[in-house]
């Protein structure tokens, strides 16, 4: 097959003449050849050149007038033209030892190369050089296996995962991200070599994990990772989730699959990757609060805010960032039950403006979160359920619209309290600014200046103070 128009561009032409030039083998490999097929678009481009890749990217770099970034370590070169950037690496064959992923490298041929690589998918070149420009070389079959879906390793995978147990998490992330099937000798080598991902950092594994949960369906590479023994190696916690109990009769459900149900249906709101952590997250407590009620069955007390004290301490596990997106996911997680309550209840103007003054302005992402969380299969329930959540969120517009509560700040500050009546910070102090911040969220006074100094005094007063 050649796909001369499909890269006739000038780029391609341009480092087929240089490589020409230097008498060298020049192909472009891996992702940018399989997305041709795919029809996605891509400015990272990789060569593979036989020989040294180091020469051609400065000899391309040169005639392009741009900067080559030589990394010799690793023998790539990077030159970026415009939006593209290319990398050159020269034809490389690699062998390992047991106890580490870094390959001993050495001089190959473009079969050595191509022999290397993950999947049959990404192990397909395509010739730059002029007497060959666009001729496909596909030894393993990856259009094949495009065309089935199927993610494949080109050699034994029990070799390719054990050497490289990265592997498995791309084979995973892969399939995720195209919806396509990992062929069954791959999937059964992933489930005997799953121990091998204990010599892998943490925080290659966290990379693989975001492209999932930026994926479509994320739920696809989850449960993949828990059908194949992974899960309980890179989130214990989450694999714990999984299964049900039975007494007298009663299960509860399997929280695993209620939350990958929960975590689709979100993705498919938003494309927000830490809601969708919130998401994977809103129910992580419930192994470890779930007890049995003989009068009510089963239950999970407290699992939200137990939850919530979980989420610091997984982040810093899995090299996730501990910043303001774990401190929204640990948000999201403890108030995810707020709402559910609101509609079970009569819907208070004053529980209302708590909601919203605690989630602030992430109210609409959290309300994306609990409409998601409402999986039964009594479609009476789920209607019922999301026409009260409508009526609550109508009531949150008109609320913060009336007494802006929203990120308030109390309108007479714990200085100004302070200052009115001589005193140095204290519990009167706290005990006045915590009094006028809860009337106002009680409707007891509108959220004024006016009202808020007036209760100040009564407050003092009340406390011996001033």
């Amino acid at each position: 097959m050649n796909l001369s128009d499909r890269i006739d561009q000038p780029i391609f032409h341009k480092v087929g003449m240089v490589a020409d030039g230097l008498d060298r083998e020049c192909y472009v490999v891996g992702g940018y050849v399989r997305d041709l097929f795919l029809h996605r678009h891509s400015k990272d481009i990789d060569f593979v050149t036989v020989g040294s890749g180091i020469e051609v990217a400065e000899a391309v770099a040169k005639s392009l007038r741009a900067k080559c970034n030589v990394f010799r370590n690793f023998g790539t070169a990077q030159v970026k033209n415009h939006d593209y950037e290319l990398e050159f690496v020269g034809a490389r064959r690699e062998s390992y030892q047991r106890d580490s992923r870094k390959p001993i490298v050495e001089d190959g041929t473009l079969d050595d190369d191509l022999a290397r690589r993950d999947f049959t998918i990404n192990a397909m070149a395509v010739s730059v050089n002029s007497d060959s420009f666009g001729e496909l070389i596909d030894p393993y079959d990856g259009l094949g296996d495009l065309d089935c879906q199927l993610i494949r390793t080109p050699l034994d995978p029990d070799i390719t995962f054990s050497d490289d147990p990265l592997r498995m998490m791309r084979a995973i992330r892969f399939a995720t991200q195209l919806a396509f099937t990992i062929d069954d000798e791959t999937f059964d080598a992933i489930c005997r070599n799953a121990s091998r991902i204990e010599i892998i950092s943490k925080e290659r594994i966290a990379d693989e994990l975001m492209k999932i949960m930026a994926s479509p369906m994320p739920s696809i590479g989850w449960v993949l990772l828990h059908n194949c023994g992974l899960l309980s190696y890179i989130f214990p916690e989450l694999e714990a989730m999984s299964g049900v109990e039975v007494l007298q009769g009663r299960g509860h459900k399997d929280n695993f699959y209620h939350t990958m149900e929960v975590l689709d249906k979100v993705a498919r709101a938003s494309d927000n990757v830490w809601l969708r952590w919130g998401a994977l997250l809103h129910d992580i407590a419930k192994p470890v609060t779930k007890r049995w009620d003989g009068k009510i069955g089963w239950t999970f007390h407290n699992h939200n805010f137990i939850g919530a004290k979980m989420v610091p301490r997984i982040f810093k596990n899995m090299r996730l960032p501990l910043n303001e997106k774990m401190k929204y996911v640990q948000k999201l997680v403890e108030l995810h039950m707020r709402p559910i309550a609101l509609v079970e209840d009569v819907v208070t103007d004053s529980a209302v403006r708590r909601l919203l003054f605690d989630a602030g302005d992430d109210i609409s992402d959290l309300m994306i979160l609990c409409r998601a969380d409402i999986t039964s299969k009594n479609q009476d329930k789920v209607r019922r359920f999301l026409e009260n959540f409508d009526l609550v969120e109508e009531k949150m517009v008109k609320l913060e619209e009336k007494d802006r509560v929203r990120n308030f700040q109390p309108p007479v500050s714990g200085e100004e309290i302070m200052a009115t009546f001589s005193l140095s910070p204290c519990r009167e102090v706290g005990l006045i600014k915590e009094r006028i911040k809860n009337a106002i969220l009680d409707g007891e006074i509108p959220n004024e200046r006016d009202a808020a100094l007036a209760l100040m005094h009564k407050a003092a007063q009340e406390l011996g103070v001033g």
